[in-house]
C-alpha cells in the first residue's frame, strides 16, 4: 500500500517509515522539519498541501504521527496546539475520506488519560488504566487537542465508514524526562517499563499492526505500552511499597539494580494495560521489564534508547 506518514522525521517516524517498506508498503513522508524519510516538507495544519499530496499520491492508508508534544508546551501557545493536532488531523482525515483512503491509524497519547488527581498520585491505591478508564480531564493543551483529535477520528468513522485505529502510546521519548530528574535517565526509564513504558521499536510494530488490522477492525481505540507484570489486585501495594510486589514476581530484582547503582521505584501511581491490543489485534510489545532485567543479569545492552542529548528535528533545523 501506498501509505501517507506524517510526523516522518521524528523519533518514530525514522523507526516507522523502514519498517513500513520491509513489509512491502511505500511510505510517503511528511514533517515540517526535513529528514532521511520525508518526501514533502510542510504543516498539516496546511490543507492545501495535504489535499495536493492526497491528489498526487492517491494514499491507501495514512499513519497520522505528526504532533506538537507535552514539552512543547513551552515553546508554543496553545493555538499552535489546536492548528497541528486538532486541524491538522482534521485535514488529514477530510483527504483521506475525499480520496478514498482504505484506513487511517492515529498516533495519540496515554498522557490525556491522566488527571491532576492521577499525576499526584494522592490514590490509597495505583490507578489501573486501560480503554474504559475515565472520565477523562487532560491536564494541559497537549492532552486537550489530542482528545480532541481522538473525537474527530471516530466521527469520521461514524459518518463515513473510515476504518480507524487509535492507538494511545505510553512513554517511548529518549531524551530525559522534562519534569521529573530524581532518577539517572537510564533508571527511570528502566522503572517505567514496569507500568507506562514501551521500545521505539515496539511501537513502530504496533502502528504496522494497526495498519494491517483497521479494515477488520472499523474503529479501534487502544492502550500501547510493555505488558505490566502486575494484576490488579496488586494496585494497592503498589502504591504503599512498590518494591516488595517487584520482588514477588522478579526476585532478583534488588540485586540487580543495587550492582548498577540503580533505585526501584518506591511507589506506583498508575498502571497501564495493554491487554485489548494484544487481545483485538495480536500484537504484544517484545520488550518489557522481564527483558531489561535479563539484559542487567547477563551484562548486555540495556534494550531501550536512552539519549540525554536528543532534540527534535524541528529544534535542530
Amino acid at each position: 500500500m501506498r501509505i501517507l506518514l506524517t510526523g516522518s522525521s521524528g523519533w518514530l517516524g525514522r523507526y516507522l517509515s523502514p519498517l513500513l517498506r520491509q513489509a512491502g508498503h511505500e511510505p510517503v513522508g511528511l514533517d515540517v522539519a526535513p529528514g532521511s524519510h520525508t518526501d514533502a516538507v510542510g504543516s498539516v495544519a496546511d490543507a492545501v498541501l495535504v489535499r495536493r499530496l492526497f491528489a498526487d499520491h492517491r494514499f491507501d492508508g495514512v499513519i497520522h504521527a505528526a504532533a506538537l508534544h507535552k514539552p512543547d508546551i513551552a515553546r508554543y501557545p496553545r493555538q499552535a496546539f489546536v492548528d497541528v493536532n486538532a486541524t491538522g488531523t482534521l485535514n488529514v482525515l477530510e483527504a483521506a475520506v475525499e480520496y478514498g483512503a482504505s484506513r487511517f491509524v492515529f498516533t495519540s497519547t496515554t498522557s490525556l488519560m491522566i488527571t491532576q488527581a492521577i499525576r499526584d498520585e494522592t490514590a490509597s491505591a495505583a490507578a489501573w488504566l486501560d480503554e474504559t478508564s475515565g472520565p477523562l480531564r487532560p491536564r494541559n493543551i497537549y492532552g486537550v487537542t489530542k482528545r480532541t483529535a481522538e473525537e474527530l477520528a471516530r466521527l469520521f468513522h461514524a459518518d463515513h465508514g473510515l476504518p480507524v485505529i487509535v492507538l494511545r502510546t505510553a512513554r517511548f521519548f529518549p531524551e530525559d524526562d522534562d519534569t521529573h530528574d530524581q532518577l539517572h535517565g537510564e533508571n527511570m526509564k528502566a522503572n517505567e517499563f514496569l507500568h507506562r513504558r514501551l521500545t521505539v521499536e515496539d511501537c513502530a510494530l504496533a502502528h504496522l499492526a494497526a495498519l494491517e488490522k483497521a479494515t477488520d477492525i472499523g474503529f479501534g481505540l487502544y492502550i500501547v505500552s510493555a505488558p505490566p507484570p502486575f494484576d490488579r489486585s496488586d494496585a494497592a501495594a503498589l502504591r504503599t511499597d512498590a518494591p516488595a510486589v517487584i520482588a514477588r514476581y522478579f526476585p532478583d530484582a534488588a540485586d540487580l539494580y543495587a550492582a548498577r547503582g540503580w533505585t526501584l521505584p518506591a511507589t506506583i501511581g498508575r498502571v497501564y494495560d495493554a491487554a485489548a491490543i494484544e487481545r483485538d489485534l495480536g500484537f504484544r510489545c517484545r520488550t518489557d521489564f522481564a527483558a531489561v532485567l535479563a539484559a542487567l543479569r547477563d551484562g548486555r545492552p540495556l534494550p531501550f534508547a536512552h539519549d540525554p542529548t536528543y532534540t527534535s528535528p524541528l529544534l535542530r533545523s
